[in-house]
C-alpha cells in the first residue's frame, strides 16, 4: 500500500518544515513571515492526519484505535496550547516570531504570564506524548499504538518526526 509509505513521510515532513519560520539568532531565520505562529499551528494540526493515516493503513483494528487515541489526545492539547499563546500574541501585538520574541526585551513573558506557562508546560508535556501522559501506547489493549505493523525505516521516521515535534 501507498499511503502505509505515505503516513511516515507525511509526519517527518510536516516535523521539518515548521521549523522554517523558528529563528535561531538575529537575522539566522529561513522564512520570516507575519503569520509564523499560525503557521506553526496549521503544520502541527496537519500532523494528525499522518498519525490517522498509519493506523488506518496498517489494517488492525488495534492500530486504528491506537491512532483514533493518539489523534484525540493531540487535537485536545493543541486546542489548549492553542488559547495559551494566544495570550501571548495578544501581549506581543504580532503573529511574527521575530516581533514576539524582540517584544519580551524588558521583561520576559513567563513573568506576567505565569500561570499560562504552567499551563502550557503541562499542555506541551502532554503533547509529546511522554510520561505521564503517554495514552496513545495502552499496551494492554492497543499493542503499542499507531504505529504496530511498521518496522525498519518507516518505523524510524515516525521517532524522527516525534523527537523533531518534542525539540
Amino acid at each position: 500500500k501507498l499511503i502505509f509509505i505515505i503516513a511516515p513521510l507525511l509526519g517527518f515532513i510536516l516535523s521539518l518544515i515548521s521549523w522554517a519560520v523558528i529563528p535561531y539568532s538575529e537575522g539566522a531565520i529561513l522564512a520570516d513571515i507575519n503569520v509564523g505562529m499560525l503557521y506553526i499551528f496549521a503544520v502541527g494540526s496537519i500532523g494528525v492526519y499522518a498519525i490517522l493515516m498509519s493506523g488506518w493503513a496498517s489494517n488492525s483494528k488495534y492500530a486504528f484505535f491506537g491512532a483514533i487515541r493518539a489523534a484525540a489526545q493531540m487535537i485536545s492539547y493543541e486546542v489548549s496550547i492553542g488559547l495559551i499563546i494566544i495570550s501571548v500574541i495578544l501581549c506581543a501585538g504580532s503573529l511574527n516570531i521575530t516581533d514576539i520574541i524582540l517584544a519580551q526585551k524588558e521583561i520576559y513573558f513567563i513573568f506576567p504570564l505565569f500561570p499560562a506557562f504552567i499551563m502550557f508546560f503541562v499542555s506541551a508535556l502532554a503533547e509529546t506524548n511522554r510520561a505521564p501522559f503517554d495514552l496513545a501506547e495502552g499496551e494492554s489493549e492497543l499493542v503499542s499504538g499507531f504505529n504496530v505493523e511498521y518496522s525498519a525505516m518507516v518505523f524510524a521516521l515516525f521517532f524522527l518526526a516525534e523527537y523533531g515535534h518534542i525539540i
